[in-house]
């Protein structure tokens, strides 16, 4: 297996409902596995998801889990995650999906270096970028 590196984000009891939201934002398969199906069934929080992963078309590969119980739950606010190509109907599709609901920080539009690019906070509390290469002339 080559090695990768992709974004793990923990929630507080909805990372079901966020990975369904990104799948349907990128596509993809998705995968789920809760506390209860590796311990007891019965426990507080057995039904919460101890690993999710979400692999897209794209080759995107996105990971999360909720914050088990017992744990106290810390949201992060320095870390973002971005995209970035030149595919500029995907790019601005994954935009209008991902920003809908949430909170645009930056309105995705052309920029001093020439892209488009954008950021906002999606209905989960994630921070993306996005960045839509200018076309080469």
């Amino acid at each position: 297996m080559v090695s990768r590196l992709n974004p793990y984000i923990g929630f507080d009891e909805n990372a079901r409902s966020a990975l369904e939201f990104y799948r349907e934002v990128f596509g993809g398969e998705l995968t789920l596995s809760t506390f209860g199906e590796f311990g007891d069934k019965d426990a507080p929080g057995a039904d919460l998801i101890m690993h999710g992963m979400l692999e897209t078309q794209s080759g995107f590969t996105l990971m999360a889990a909720d914050t088990p119980p017992g744990m106290e739950y810390h949201p992060g606010s320095s870390i973002s995650v971005s995209l970035s190509g030149d595919d500029v109907d995907e790019l601005r599709g994954y935009w209008e999906k991902l920003s809908a609901g949430g909170a645009v920080t930056v309105p995705l539009e052309k920029q001093m270096w020439g892209d488009e690019f954008g950021m906002c906070q999606d209905k989960f509390g994630v921070a993306w970028m996005v960045n839509i290469a200018a076309a080469k002339e």
